[in-house]
């Protein structure tokens, strides 16, 4: 536990032209499949220092129904990272690792040169699933690297009066993740009590922004609900969240990443060739992404490529 007082240089944030990225519905594993609200990649910004994609979904209750059901699928030049507020997630790899996530413990995945993995509710679960799943895209000098996956429970806490935030990546107010980062970034699940106001400390030379995961919070002066993303912009040292009951919220930030990249179905690259041969290394079943055993069920098929040459994007659309 540590509290704000690591940043006693910290002042009232600057004023920042803030953007409210609206979320896109979306259905994994087809029109019947398990529903998330997308806020990355945006039509307005697709990414923040970092993150280039963000999930949001529940909370589900699963009374009736199998809950969240993704077969074995592959990736490549990002990291994925599982947060949960309620429920429990099931996940296999093809490293032969096969572990359940609950709330409070996170799950990071390094996919590097290729990995697949699937991901389930498990048989005995609590009856509801609330979450985030996002992904992390590796520079160039780390995004062939070799695929790994850890799972931490021991994260670290900071606190101010009815503030406290969990660190799952990064650093926030002294605190650092064991998680393993390869570009400068942080993220953060931060509960606020009723009837709280406080002073959250950033970095300036990171971007940021905000997501609801549940009640409400006014972040400055912008009133965020669950659904939409908020983005803060860079050059702040502290942001004021308040609110009037209890809430909780997911903070993202990191130094601009400046590489242009392709980003298609589950593939993270720098130009068109290289996701067709990634494509074509998931159909024709390469070693390259391994083989997910456990999950009781056929592995995801590759859409068909797009007509037109995929071209490379930055952070900002």
């Amino acid at each position: 536990m540590s509290s704000f007082e690591a940043d006693p240089e910290v002042g009232p944030a600057p004023p920042a032209t803030m953007e409210l990225l609206e979320g896109a519905p979306v259905a994994l594993g087809g029109p019947r499949g398990f529903a998330v609200t997308r806020t990355l990649p945006n039509r307005q910004r697709r990414m923040v220092g970092a993150w280039c994609f963000l999930d949001a979904y529940g909370p589900h209750d699963l009374a009736g129904n199998q809950g969240m059901r993704v077969g074995p699928h592959p990736h490549t030049g990002l990291q994925t990272v599982t947060w949960l507020v309620a429920g429990e997630v099931l996940h296999r790899d093809s490293l032969g690792n096969t572990c359940e996530i609950r709330p409070g413990q996170l799950n990071l995945m390094t996919a590097g040169r290729g990995i697949s993995h699937a991901e389930q509710t498990p048989v005995e679960h609590s009856g509801v699933l609330h979450g985030v799943q996002l992904w992390v895209a590796l520079p160039h000098a780390d995004r062939d690297m070799a695929p790994a996956f850890a799972h931490h429970e021991d994260l670290p806490v900071v606190e101010d009066g009815g503030l406290s935030a969990t660190v799952l990546m990064g650093t926030l107010a002294g605190a650092t993740s064991p998680a393993k980062c390869h570009t400068p970034l942080v993220g953060a699940e931060v509960t606020l009590t009723a009837g709280t106001t406080a002073q959250l400390p950033l970095q300036a030379h990171y971007e940021y922004a905000v997501l609801v995961l549940d009640g409400a919070a006014d972040v400055d002066d912008a009133n965020l609900k669950p659904g939409p993303l908020l983005y803060l912009g860079s050059g702040r040292t502290s942001v004021r969240l308040s609110t009037g009951s209890a809430s909780r919220l997911l903070l993202l930030g990191g130094e601009p990443f400046d590489e242009r990249l392709v980003m298609w179905w589950n593939f993270v690259a720098r130009d068109h060739d290289e996701i067709v041969q990634m494509r074509a290394d998931w159909a024709s079943g390469t070693p390259r992404f391994g083989e997910v055993r456990g999950y009781d069920g056929p592995p995801l098929p590759a859409p068909p490529m797009p007509i037109t040459r995929l071209v490379p994007r930055g952070r900002v659309r």
